[in-house]
């Protein structure tokens, strides 16, 4: 049997982008002080091409597993397809990732190279200290910067990426051995609430995934995809890269993003499709409204999860854009559930089973439960095509997650109605047992960002000597806005059940976040 992803590699994608595209933009990096730089299909193969080649040089081969810390740009992007072009594993790192995390990273993927910021490589060498005496670095980004004139980066091992990729040839590598089963790269789940797990993506996953975002959001060619989310995270590589290639279109990565900047680099790049989270959204309402917030060529705004509904029509309403809900993880590959690109949404749905996908709801028992009723999503798949192959070196959390039968559980909690349409209720890990009584954290917290003072919440259950968990919310309030705890727990108290209003109430200044800018909520207590 065969799919749509059967036999093809990160290599025939761009075979075929170079044949039909080689001239068009496939690459807009908007950088730090105004730098802007552009890059057309072909000009981009030609440095996959030299990453492969350079990769090679410093002996790396297939199988072999690679430290990316970069930011967003060019040299993230050529070494994950460079690498991908000679059957080695990228191991995208979050640019602001500790020392302790990188050392984790190493050892769990047991890596021996690694393409680093200029501003990281001391780190990575101090790490030669911990055990990692083999390890060899390639010094990325900007080699002037101040990182580039300590001495470390002198050292035996360690090569500015830029000069080693420019000695090379700009022809394809042709006689590595890989096939769409091979492994391409390990993406490392974001963390928030539970220590990251390496998922193991394939080629056919990144295949499918471009096919299935190029259903998703009816990409063409003459579109335009600006997206501000990190390229460590599948939210970049799975949902706006992919897609892009496969479709011919152009993707604009900002460096990083910003409110105050977001939608004049929208207009002025002329972007038809944007992701957006719902902090992004969040913190474009706090900016001064402007008569142009509504003048812009956006046609679709890829949206992850959870707005409250006076929060999603102001929103739509200020700046005339429509939110395309969807629902999914690392390891689901694509958003498997999502707003279809055509026709009806049900906002708050989430959408329906997308193409290539099964959805259901389950209790604990692994019994599928009729509308209506709250359980868990679980996602019918192809594991290495449409579901993650697994997670790196570990059997056992593999075996946990990936049914024999095809089915990913997914610990999270929703319903679907009478239609087969999805209503995602809350992140397992969110639901706070309480007295008996399960609290949505979500629900929680979107009463509180109701609050018009309010900028961002996030809630937790702390343990209770009675009642086993209690509530807490954690509040940023908007610049300049007084509000007492007490205040908040007021306006809870008008809009929701005894048992859901914190007991704790904490003003913070600012929360924990990963790379994504989610709220790292397992640092929260």
């Amino acid at each position: 049997m065969a799919d749509i992803a059967t036999g093809q590699t990160t290599t025939h994608l761009w075979d075929t982008a170079c044949r039909r595209f080689g001239d068009r933009p496939f690459l807009v990096h908007l950088g730090p002080a105004g730098r802007r730089s552009e890059f057309s299909y072909a000009q981009f193969a030609a440095l996959v091409h030299q990453a492969a080649h350079a990769f090679r040089a410093v002996g790396v081969g297939p199988g072999d597993t690679v430290i990316l810390q970069l930011g967003n740009g060019s040299e993230v992007l050529s070494a994950l397809f460079g690498l991908a072009e000679i059957g080695a594993i990228a191991v995208p790192t979050g640019l602001g990732a500790t020392p302790a995390e990188l050392l984790r990273a190493y050892r769990a993927c047991g890596a021996r190279w690694a393409v680093v910021d200029a501003t990281r490589v001391g780190d990575h060498l101090a790490l030669r200290e911990e055990g990692l005496t083999e390890l060899r670095v390639l010094a990325g980004g900007d080699v002037s910067h101040e990182s580039a004139h300590d001495s470390r980066t002198a050292e035996p091992g360690v090569q500015s990426y830029a000069e080693l990729c420019r000695r090379q040839p700009a022809a394809p590598v042709t006689d590595a051995q890989i096939s769409d089963e091979t492994v391409l790269e390990l993406l490392y789940t974001s963390g928030t609430t539970a220590a990251p797990k390496g998922v193991m993506v394939t080629h056919a996953n990144v295949v499918f995934s471009g096919h299935y975002g190029v259903w998703q959001t009816s990409l063409r060619s003459d579109d335009r995809l600006l997206t501000t989310m990190p390229s460590c995270h599948s939210n970049f590589q799975l949902a706006a890269l992919t897609p892009v290639l496969v479709a011919g279109a152009a993707l604009i990565v900002v460096d990083r993003y910003s409110a105050s900047h977001f939608w004049q680099q929208v207009r002025a790049e002329r972007a038809t499709v944007v992701q957006l989270i719902a902090m992004m959204a969040r913190t474009l309402m706090l900016q001064p409204p402007s008569p142009d917030d509504g003048v812009h060529e956006v046609r679709e705004a890829l949206y992850f999860m959870p707005l409250s509904d006076a929060e999603k029509a102001e929103f739509e309403r200020r700046f005339r854009i429509r939110l395309l809900n969807s629902y999914g993880s690392t390891e689901s590959i694509g958003w498997a559930v999502t707003d279809p690109p055509q026709g009806e949404r049900r906002w708050p749905s989430v959408g329906r089973a997308g193409l290539g996908y099964e959805v259901g709801i389950f209790d604990e028992a692994g019994r599928e439960l009729p509308a209506g009723r709250v359980g868990e999503f679980r996602i019918k798949g192809v594991p290495g095509r449409s579901l993650m192959l697994g997670y790196h070196d570990d059997p056992a959390a593999t075996a946990a997650a990936l049914g024999a039968d095809g089915w990913l559980r997914t610990h999270d909690q929703g319903y679907r109605d009478e239609d087969g349409w999805f209503y995602f209720v809350d992140r397992s890990i969110n639901v706070i047992k309480r007295a008996g009584e399960n609290v949505s954290a979500t629900e929680v917290e979107c009463v509180l960002t109701s609050h018009p003072l309010v900028a961002e919440a996030a809630v937790v259950g702390v343990p209770d000597p009675v009642r086993d968990r209690a509530v807490k919310a954690f509040v940023r309030l908007d610049p300049g806005a007084a509000l007492s705890p007490t205040d908040l727990t007021q306006h809870c108290r008008e809009r929701l059940a005894p048992y859901k209003v914190p007991e704790l109430v904490e003003i913070v200044d600012d929360f924990p976040r990963t790379e994504s800018m989610k709220i790292e909520k397992r640092l929260l207590h």
